[in-house]
């Protein structure tokens, strides 16, 4: 059987873990969360980053800090996860979906602008396949109207859009450490403050709306309740697993990088002969291989590529269900125009198993598989 995921060890994992046990600290915000906090920092120029107990409650933690209520709109792709909706259907909050790129999968930068309504208060453009979004365009879009950007950077770690880490570029973002991503903790993610305004708000919205980290740098003699929050904060066993992560990232990389060229290569020839097309990605992206897909010619197609794989031990998966189309989405948000590319790509979009660990013959199988397409 080959999977479609298994989370990847460095080593070092539980060695960290051990020591976080042995320091007698495994609550949140410990050692190891703060060595987390400062590798983020450094490697994406974020103002701060905070440790979350998952990509989720960054992105909670980021609707909470751009004050948006009842009636107020949020521009989004409806091809994501619910999570990028939820944040914000929490606070009251209505989720206006705009099509995707037929590219990049990412949000349609050029639509963005007229859904704007004077309802709207941010845009969450989602980086689909850690491949970023058109930010400069959309961050015109968001001077133009005073409008927050709240990056949905959740499979972006060690992408760049012109040069700069993805999850830099908006006033936030929301990243992910789940165990299906690059670097992984099992759970996990990080709220980060690109915009200093929001940096004390945060640490407060984090700390269960308390003033407890300023209490802890002797900022005041002692904390309180002064804002609305809740428990955001990882464990130090998180932390220290994660931390073992951070340490191999550049060899996480580079081994996914290999395996996902190794994929585009060998589609190369299917592409051409317009069985199937391969991801684009744009000349001023970096991505980090966060996934290997493939859009097949119809549903029908992809239905039967996924029972074949599966009758000879290979685990392939699709994506997302359009949030539009969820009863959820129905209830609760609105789409903004037609958003064609967002159902026909959801139909045909396959996803590959690829992980740090796989062996180039479980490829060479996969491929073997695949090659009567």
């Amino acid at each position: 059987m080959i999977p479609f995921n298994k989370p990847f060890m460095t080593g070092k994992e539980l060695w960290y873990i051990s020591q976080a046990h042995a320091k007698g600290h495994l609550a949140g915000d410990g050692s190891f969360t703060r060595l987390c906090n400062q590798w983020i920092e450094q490697r994406t120029g974020s103002a701060k980053a905070l440790l979350t107990h998952s990509c989720t409650a960054g992105l909670e933690m980021a609707a909470l800090l751009s004050g948006v209520g009842p009636g107020d709109e949020v521009i989004m792709p409806s091809y994501t996860f619910v999570s990028t909706a939820n944040a914000f259907v929490l606070r009251g909050a209505v989720p206006v979906f705009v099509d995707v790129r037929d590219d990049t999968l990412n949000l349609d930068e050029r639509l963005v602008e007229e859904a704007v309504t004077d309802r709207t208060r941010a845009i969450v453009p989602v980086h689909y396949a850690g491949v970023g979004c058109e930010m400069d365009a959309i961050q015109a879009v968001a001077a133009r109207h005073r409008l927050i950007v709240i990056e949905d950077a959740a499979q972006g770690v060690m992408s760049s859009y012109k040069g700069r880490p993805l999850g830099s570029i908006g006033d936030l973002a929301a990243i992910s450490f789940h165990e299906t991503k690059n670097v992984i903790s099992g759970e996990g993610g990080a709220l980060l403050v690109n915009n200093p305004s929001y940096a004390e708000r945060a640490e407060i919205i984090r700390e269960k709306g308390t003033n407890r980290s300023q209490f802890f740098r002797g900022q005041v003699d002692k904390y309180t309740w002064v804002d609305v929050g809740s428990s955001f904060l990882p464990g130090e066993i998180i932390a220290a697993f994660l931390w073992a992560q951070f340490e191999e990232v550049d060899a996480i990389t580079r081994r996914r990088l290999s395996m996902w060229n190794t994929y585009h290569q060998w589609f190369a020839e299917s592409e051409k002969a317009g069985k199937l097309r391969r991801p684009v990605i744009p000349a001023h992206c970096t991505h980090n291989a966060h996934m290997y897909y493939v859009l097949l010619p119809d549903l029908e197609r992809r239905t039967a590529v996924i029972e074949r794989l599966k009758a000879s031990g290979v685990q392939s998966v699709f994506h997302y269900i359009p949030l539009h189309s969820a009863p959820a989405g129905r209830r609760y948000a609105r789409a903004h125009g037609s958003l064609r590319v967002t159902d026909d790509i959801s139909d045909r979009l396959l996803r590959l198993p690829m992980w740090v660990g796989m062996e180039d013959r479980q490829v060479e199988i996969i491929q073997t598989i695949l090659s009567v397409l």
